[in-house]
């Protein structure tokens, strides 16, 4: 292919990245990109796919195959891993003669909650199809050395296009650190009931805590966490929000002390990124990419605690440390104010991704 050929992108992403009652932080990055992209130079074809991924029905199988098969060959396709992973037998003959590459938000077979053999499966049909086209990109560093470990990759396929964060102005504290924010889908994966748990523990605090996020994707866990917050007595305390965007998730965080994020996987986290863009600490497990997201103030300090994950008590602690040390609280303001001025922006988002379409555009035509 020329280099003086038009550089063109088809984006393949779920059909639930233009639903806005689903703002998960894959489908935020799936839309920034298709926006963002065009600012740089590229041509950005979108193809949005209904179905439950990844577990598609034949509708959606079908329309993946159609949508696989338009392009002309050598066309460079970047296909969501949500939709593309759990497919092989779709995507792997496309892969051969397209330039395919797969953006993988989050392991399929890392999901919380999944039964141990179909965990397995999908861990064994995403690696199928990884290995079979060019280029995979991740969005931490943590997680390209995850899936190059986890399916046999060789590492320079794997780059690295971590999410953005836009600045925005910075949340007023209140204080006495007592507004606790949680921003994440409510699902296992989330850890919304251990986070409840360990609010349960330090009742006799003062404190309140919003929990923002879809309570659509996992009705079942939705309703155990109601149950839960009414049983451990903290109904007039916590509030399920549902999902808010725009304006209304802006001014959850405006007034916000600190964010709490009880996750058991994540790939990057976000919500870490959009506090601390608005000088909020973090609390969080430092699971997966979340430390990386966290990060350091450029003076070192981070901005916030994070608290091993395996240690059932380890969370609550950490809140009680937060809202029983006026000292604390000031130290992590600071850090979390400082490591705000030197956060990566979704201009380098989109760059790095772009370089990694500009390899695969411009690299030779091999059989997989």
């Amino acid at each position: 292919m020329s280099p003086a050929a038009p550089r063109t992108v088809h984006i393949v992403m779920p059909g639930a990245v233009a639903d806005p009652s689903a703002p998960s932080g894959g489908n935020v990055y799936d839309r920034r990109i298709c926006r963002d992209l065009p600012g740089i130079g590229w041509r950005v074809r979108e193809h949005a796919v209904a179905g439950d991924w990844p577990q598609p029905g034949p509708a959606a199988r079908a329309e993946l195959a159609r949508v696989l098969a338009g392009p002309a060959d050598g066309t460079v396709v970047l296909l969501d891993g949500l939709v593309a992973g759990a497919l092989p037998s779709v995507v792997v003959p496309q892969a051969q003669r397209l330039r395919a590459a797969v953006l993988v938000h989050l392991p399929l077979g890392d999901e919380t909650g999944l039964a141990p053999g179909r965990a397995a499966d999908l861990q064994a049909l995403e690696g199928r199809t990884l290995r079979a086209v060019r280029t995979v990109v991740a969005t931490s560093a943590w997680a390209a050395g995850r899936l190059a470990q986890l399916h046999g990759l060789v590492p320079d396929r794997v780059h690295v296009a971590a999410p953005g964060a836009d600045i925005a102005p910075l949340a007023a504290s209140g204080g006495d650190g007592s507004r606790l924010l949680c921003v994440a889908s409510v699902t296992p994966r989330k850890g919304q009931l251990r986070l409840v748990e360990a609010l349960a523990e330090i009742r006799d605090l003062p404190w309140s805590c919003e929990v923002v996020g879809s309570l659509e994707q996992d009705p079942e866990y939705a309703a155990r966490l109601r149950e839960l917050i009414g049983t451990a007595g903290v109904g007039d305390r916590v509030r399920l929000l549902g999902p808010r965007t725009g304006a209304e998730l802006d001014a959850r965080y405006a007034s916000a002390d600190v964010l709490v994020l009880a996750s058991y996987a994540e790939t990057y986290g976000m919500a870490v990124t959009e506090a601390l863009a608005r000088g909020i600490p973090v609390l969080a497990t430092a699971v997966g990419g979340v430390p990386e997201a966290v990060g350091q103030a450029p003076g070192g300090r981070v901005p916030g605690m994070l608290v091993d994950p395996d240690d059932p008590r380890a969370l609550a602690a950490a809140l009680r440390r937060w809202l029983g040390d006026p000292g604390t609280r000031r130290r992590l303001s600071a850090a979390a104010r400082e490591r705000r001025t030197a956060l990566a922006g979704w201009e380098n988002t989109t760059r790095n991704l772009a370089d990694a379409l500009e390899q695969l555009r411009d690299a030779p035509r091999r059989a997989v």
